[in-house]
């Protein structure tokens, strides 16, 4: 039986490392009932979570990724503030920080439909709609992961890379909202040097409510899975 309520938690300004081993924690209690249903032929409902924060500055690198692409030494980051963690997703480099919504859902998706391309899909058009809702036209790139701005020079405003084990999710996507984005001058961010970076705030020309934008976000995500919100 298909479980589409959903839990939703705003955990605020969180520590990079906090946030997954949360979402480490979270995404093994779903696999677990998933293997005691399995092992016990049994049909417990899996859970499904999304969680809303935004980092201190931190870098961090997926696992197709590439360690030049952190144009910085240890000490530097130091310097600067940030920390730097090599972890279990897809893709290659980003940057988190204040002022940037960054989106964990959590979902086994045996819940809505078993289709990782979609499941990615739909994380790109909930940003799209979100951006939309503040007057920024904002697309895909094919060939490309996240969400873009292609009006004049490509920019990307959403970095979007997840983790998906016996379709169960973790990790998501980081929008800019009111993000510093010289930050990515201390990377090749996503392992692309072609393409630049920007925020609904340069594109808008102002700072943008962060709960404003969370709250559409969420409303968005809600419409395109379906979800009972819990």
């Amino acid at each position: 039986m298909k479980n589409k309520q959903l839990k939703f938690q705003d955990l605020g300004l969180l520590d990079y490392k906090v946030a997954w081993d949360y979402q480490e924690e979270l995404f093994k209690s779903v696999v677990d009932i998933k293997l005691k249903n399995r092992n016990e032929n049994l049909e417990l409902p899996t859970p499904n979570y999304l969680l809303f924060c935004q980092h201190p500055h931190v870098f961090t690198l997926g696992k197709s990724g590439s360690l030049d692409h952190l144009l910085v030494q240890e000490d530097e980051l130091v310097l600067k503030q940030a920390s730097f963690y090599k972890i279990n997703r897809g893709g290659d480099i980003t940057y988190h920080g204040p002022g940037q919504l960054v989106a964990y859902p959590i979902l086994d998706l045996d819940n809505f439909f078993t289709d990782i391309h979609k499941y990615v899909r739909f994380l790109e058009e909930a940003v799209i709609r979100t951006c939309a809702d503040f007057g920024v036209s904002a697309t895909r790139i094919e060939g490309l992961t996240g969400v873009w701005i292609t009006e004049g020079m490509p920019r990307k405003i959403c970095a979007i890379g997840v983790k998906s084990s016996r379709w169960v999710t973790m990790h998501g996507l980081a929008l800019n909202v009111n993000t510093d984005l010289s930050y990515f001058g201390n990377i090749v961010p996503c392992g692309i040097d072609d393409k630049a970076v920007t925020s609904l705030q340069m594109e808008i020309g102002h700072e943008v409510s962060m709960l404003e934008v969370a709250e559409k976000l969420k409303l968005h995500f809600g419409e395109l899975f379906e979800v009972e919100w819990n």
